[in-house]
């Protein structure tokens, strides 16, 4: 019995020090894109589609409620339903670069570079993955309001995904812009445009 005990224990430790020695496998993702390049091409026109499928515009003419009318209307809204929560998972993904090297904040005093942004998305990583996850339940959100033909529901997940989109940007795009700051300290963690 000792002598089990003993192989067991020699094995155990072994085995342990084996695994600690291995290196990870490569990843099997080529990252391509940059964050920038996502929000550019993925998120800003998927959340604005969205948005813009469900209006009411007023004008000379008269009163006009935009809103997915036929199975193609649904369709479209539903595929960049699906883009936009599936990019959550893209921004988030371990070795992403925030901007091609040497791209600079268009809007600097306002807004963090993309250097500035990368510390402050490593300093705190689980709060990026947070938002992302956020605006990611806030898209399904909307994904389900669509599945419905719901064009009201569509409507108030619009809502969540701007308010998503705000909370995040706050934090890594325009902390320093000073209305920004006003409108988070008056209205707490959610903010209107």
């Amino acid at each position: 019995m000792r002598k089990f005990v003993c192989l067991s224990v020699i094995g155990s430790a072994l085995f342990i020090v084996a695994a600690c020695n291995r290196t990870p496998p490569p990843s099997p993702y080529r990252l391509t894109a940059t964050i920038k390049d996502i929000m550019d091409s993925e998120v800003d026109p998927s959340a604005d589609y969205l948005w813009e499928s469900v209006a009411t515009i007023v004008s000379a003419a008269g009163v006009e409620e935009k809103r997915p009318k036929t199975d193609e209307d649904w369709t479209n809204v539903r595929r960049k339903a699906i883009t936009l929560a599936e990019a959550t998972n893209l921004l988030i993904m371990d070795g992403r670069s925030v901007a091609k090297p040497g791209e600079k904040s268009e809007n600097p005093g306002i807004e963090l570079g993309p250097e500035e942004i990368a510390k402050v998305i490593a300093s705190d990583r689980a709060s990026w993955i947070n938002f992302a996850h956020a605006l990611h339940d806030a898209a399904m959100t909307a994904f389900k309001a669509i599945d419905a033909k719901n064009a009201d529901a569509l409507l108030d997940a619009g809502e969540a995904i701007d308010t998503a989109c705000e909370n995040c940007h706050l934090k890594y795009w325009y902390p320093l812009d000073e209305q920004a700051q006003k409108a988070k300290e008056g209205a707490g963690s959610v903010r209107k445009s």
